[in-house]
């Protein structure tokens, strides 16, 4: 364990620690984040690939103190560096993926160009590089015994860290928050986009044996389809209806509740910061009037532990980056409240 008795947790941050200014190593802490910088596939606006840079300087301003667990941060919080080789790999994918997205919105077809075939297969290629890449590193921290969480980068960054969780844990479920379904097949001829990472995870892991999608506002109609379709191994809660049962007076706490129900006793949260209502994340890549407040999905979280239930891994994805940090802040906030949520729901299954 690392020696805090040189640490001052009511002092200014010192840049030179780590993730809320924290002096801890990867080896010293119980809980390890890793930032993926890749963006490859955003269908709107980039920025996201280069968030965990502007989150890990925006944390430092954190108060160290989180209402839900005063003490968390003892157990050792940390955050490998960022591998500038995956983000050279996304930023020279990412302009052949902007050429060829320009090149289909004008109505040309994709088999008439050789050189557009040759970029979505480079970027194909690419996005299952970048797969294997998470699952490795992911798998190895959690071998060694660590609690994980992904910071991305876009949404389709998830699917090894998925991977790599259903070798150790098995039947599992996860929590999407969320403006979209994410649940196209192969969005834009790009077989890893980031509006396919859901019907990816549901298609490659057996062991993901339900998804429950909060906060959804924007989809398309095969995606109910797949929703209508899929043995309610598929829950979703569409934004409409979670606020139509707010007005007519349910409580938050009775939805919460029903949520919960439908997850397994393993549960991993899938946090895209897009499932906020927008004026707490303007620049994340396809915003969406409507969504939550932090408070609201806290709560919920929150619930989760207290029904028994053990958060095995989370991601936080899409976070934009501003011009006044204001993104990089709510994004740093929330990865701390995640982190902290993990670190007590595996507190409280260690002692069982």
């Amino acid at each position: 364990m690392a020696n805090l008795s040189d640490f001052d947790p009511n002092w200014v941050s010192n840049p030179n620690n780590g993730i809320f200014g924290l002096p801890f190593t990867e080896e010293d802490a119980r809980l390890v984040i890793l930032p993926v910088p890749w963006e490859v596939s955003v269908s709107y606006k980039a920025g996201t690939a280069r968030s965990a840079d502007h989150i890990v300087h925006a944390s430092l301003q954190i108060d160290i103190i989180d209402d839900d667990n005063k003490e968390g941060w003892k157990q050792g919080i940390f955050m490998r560096e960022i591998d500038k080789n995956i983000l050279h790999k996304s930023d020279y994918l990412r302009k052949e993926a902007e050429l060829y997205i320009n090149y289909i919105s004008q109505g040309e077809i994709v088999a008439d160009s050789k050189f557009m075939c040759k970029v979505v297969k480079e970027i194909n290629e690419g996005s299952d590089f970048l797969n294997q890449w998470v699952h490795e590193q992911t798998k190895e921290l959690l071998d060694a015994g660590k609690l994980v969480g992904l910071l991305g980068g876009d949404h389709s960054t998830s699917l090894g860290f998925f991977k790599a969780i259903s070798e150790k844990h098995r039947e599992f479920g996860i929590l999407q928050i969320d403006a979209h379904c994410d649940l196209r097949k192969a969005y834009e001829n790009f077989t890893y986009s980031h509006a396919s990472i859901m019907y990816n995870a549901l298609a490659e892991i057996p062991e993901l044996v339900k998804l429950v999608q909060i906060g959804i506002r924007d989809y398309s109609p095969i995606e109910v389809d797949y929703i209508n379709n899929s043995n309610s191994r598929v829950i979703t809660y569409f934004d409409k209806e979670i606020k139509e049962r707010g007005f007519e007076g349910e409580t938050w706490q009775k939805i919460s509740d029903e949520i919960i129900n439908h997850l397994p006793q393993k549960v991993y949260i899938s946090f895209d910061i897009d499932g906020l209502d927008p004026k707490l994340c303007p620049n994340t890549g396809t915003p969406v009037q409507g969504g939550f407040e932090t408070q609201q999905v806290y709560y919920l979280f929150r619930k989760i532990i207290e029904s028994g239930r053990q958060l095995i891994g989370f991601d936080l994805n899409e976070v934009g980056i501003s011009n006044n940090e204001w993104d990089e802040n709510v994004g740093a906030r929330i990865l701390f409240k995640l982190c902290n949520l993990m670190l007590k729901s595996n507190d409280a299954h260690a002692t069982l």
